[in-house]
């Protein structure tokens, strides 16, 4: 990494000095911050953590620190990656999705070098730090006091027309290209001190890359159609006259957020700049007197283990099950037989319309990605099928899978513990046999169990020829029945249980099996589970798809990461990461018997 640029910090000058830091993320790539301790001591510890906006870095918040007159709470303040004084070409990064994970393994980080707890933490973002906090919060459920948002970029005003289609169209025939900001310094704020600074910043970056504008609009989306998934208490600020971002699905946000603590409020004439306008005094009451009321009284965290009885989430669901009528029902009935005839042609189409597009086999065929059909026609069919973004995501997910069990079995050996693997619904056990294949010496013992007898006899034969029969077996066995989930020897430490409760929406089944699998894993050893906690082709799914369960619809039910969460909690696991793909969509978490 070259040598950081150091620059003067907003006038007027604070006067709590800024301590200078790095941290490396999950990539080992190094990230810049600024802490500012409080200067002003409490019965306990307050943290505001802060994520600038797109194209600038933590420095041009370092005003915030001072004007929000807070002095018993820490600040901090990042440099996003490609951004400001972190590492990374300027202005890119492999996915949003990789911003995302960074600000989850900074919240980690201040909890580790700083000895602040995660609900002593509440996170300020504007403009595209505000969206990369929705995300975060949506897929990573942390449990955080709250979250202050200023004119979040849920959809930014891009005034050529198509300009969004033309930049996908381009970055499909030519790859990953930079485009520049068009926003000039006066269209962000009225204060001239601002706009002489914003103006002579070397710090400020105007490219960004193709991907994640792209990647940006497409977060927007998911957190405001699904927000009723973020339980997190939330401020947001809206600029009345924001140029850069439309105000609309702020609105819609706020409306549709889970938390019974938001607020929304609009402020007249500000620029998209909300926390560095000429007025800002406005915003930052706003700000003081919703974190200190946060700050000032006992978190409260919702109980989410009856959502699959009620809430908006559940609601959906219920529809997704009931039949359509008239046009709808029409148009659905059309894609049925689309699929039909996919089916004479497509291997994939026919695995699925046999045993179920949920079932083992199904699965096993998409880990493969090896398209297969009658003709051409066929395999071009099934190709378009495999690349569907479910199965995308479910092949990363495989992928995250893999990685996580790999950490888990180095966890156990550095802490001198036997590495004994059970899962408990392993389909045909691809992934897990893929995960361990380069390190078969370091296993001790794999138990695989799946309730269909498909699944077990071709699973065994997998064990037999990767020559894993030698100290794996596998068992038929009911994932759900407490009791025999509990019994499994020989005692493990790693238990797995993958793609399993995504199929199911009755939270009670689900606090059975972990229960069993609470008996089963032994303190310190480690459980790995998926979630979902959104699909893009949900409805879809439901309407035309069958299940493995006696052919019927394949109707999900998707759980929100804080619902799940909170059911692993509650049978004694504490969780300790997770990894999840840039669509949102399959989630893989690690977590240790307390």
């Amino acid at each position: 990494m070259n040598q950081p640029v150091i620059i003067a910090e907003e006038t007027p000058p604070i006067s709590r000095s800024a301590e200078q830091h790095t941290l490396l993320s999950h990539d080992n790539s190094e990230l810049f911050y600024r802490y500012w301790p409080a200067i002003q001591s409490t019965n306990s510890q307050r943290a505001i953590v802060m994520f600038h906006r797109g194209h600038e870095h933590g420095g041009r918040m370092s005003h915030l620190v001072d004007e929000l007159q807070l002095p018993d709470t820490a600040f901090f303040a990042w440099d996003a990656r490609g951004l400001g004084q972190s590492s990374g070409a300027r202005g890119h990064a492999k996915s949003f999705a990789t911003l995302v994970k960074d600000i989850d393994c900074f919240i980690r980080h201040i909890t580790e070098a700083h000895g602040f707890k995660t609900d002593q933490i509440i996170v300020l973002g504007q403009s595209v730090g505000a969206v990369m906090l929705t995300t975060w919060v949506h897929d990573y459920a942390p449990e955080i006091r709250g979250m202050v948002l200023a004119a979040p970029a849920f959809d930014i005003k891009l005034y050529i027309p198509f300009a969004r289609q033309m930049i996908s169209m381009r970055q499909k025939l030519g790859g990953i290209f930079t485009v520049n900001s068009y926003v000039k310094a006066s269209q962000l704020t009225h204060d001239p001190d601002r706009i002489r600074s914003y103006n002579a910043d070397p710090l400020i970056t105007r490219p960004i890359a193709s991907n994640l504008l792209l990647d940006l609009y497409a977060a927007g989306e998911r957190s405001v159609k699904d927000a009723h998934a973020i339980n997190t208490p939330t401020l947001t600020l809206v600029s009345g006259s924001d140029w850069v971002v439309r105000k609309q699905p702020q609105y819609e946000f706020a409306a549709r957020l889970g938390s019974s603590n938001k607020r929304l409020i609009e402020l007249p004439g500000f620029f998209h700049d909300t926390l560095g306008e000429l007025n800002r005094e406005q915003a930052l009451t706003e700000i003081r007197q919703f974190t200190s009321e946060l700050f000032d009284t006992p978190r409260h965290q919702p109980d989410l283990r009856q959502s699959d009885q009620q809430g908006q989430g559940y609601q959906h669901y219920k529809s997704l099950a009931t039949a359509e009528t008239g046009l709808k029902q029409t148009y659905w009935q059309l894609l049925q037989k689309m699929v039909g005839l996919g089916a004479q042609l497509s291997e994939g189409y026919r695995l699925g319309k046999e045993t179920g597009f949920d079932s083992g086999s199904t699965l096993d065929y998409v880990y493969r990605n090896q398209p297969q059909g009658k003709n051409w026609l066929g395999r071009q069919i099934d190709r378009v099928y495999l690349n569907s973004i479910g199965w995308r995501g479910i092949r990363l997910r495989k992928l995250h899978l893999e990685q996580l069990i790999n950490q888990a079995i180095d966890q156990l050996q550095a802490n001198q513990q036997p590495v004994r693997i059970v899962d408990i619904a392993a389909g045909h056990g691809r992934y897990i046999l893929d995960a361990i294949a380069p390190r078969k010496d370091d296993i001790d013992s794999i138990l695989l169990r799946d309730f269909s007898d498909i699944n077990v006899t071709a699973g065994s034969q997998a064990l037999i020829q990767r020559g894993m029969d030698r100290f794996g077996s596998f068992q038929q066995g009911d994932a759900f029945d407490q009791a025999s989930v509990a019994a499994v020897q020989p005692e493990p430490s790693l238990a797995i249980v993958s793609g399993l409760y995504e199929l199911f929406s009755d939270n009670s089944l689900l606090q059975s099996s972990l229960a069993g699998l609470a008996d089963a894993v032994k303190p310190g050893g480690y459980l790995i589970y998926t979630n979902q906690p959104w699909h893009p082709q949900q409805e879809l799914i439901a309407r035309v798809l069958s299940s493995h369960q006696s052919n019927q619809p394949w109707v999900m039910r998707c759980r929100s990461q804080g619902e799940m969460d909170q059911l692993v909690a509650e049978a004694g696991f504490e969780k300790c990461t997770q990894l999840i793909d840039q669509w949102g969509i399959f989630s893989v978490s690690i977590a240790q018997r307390r």
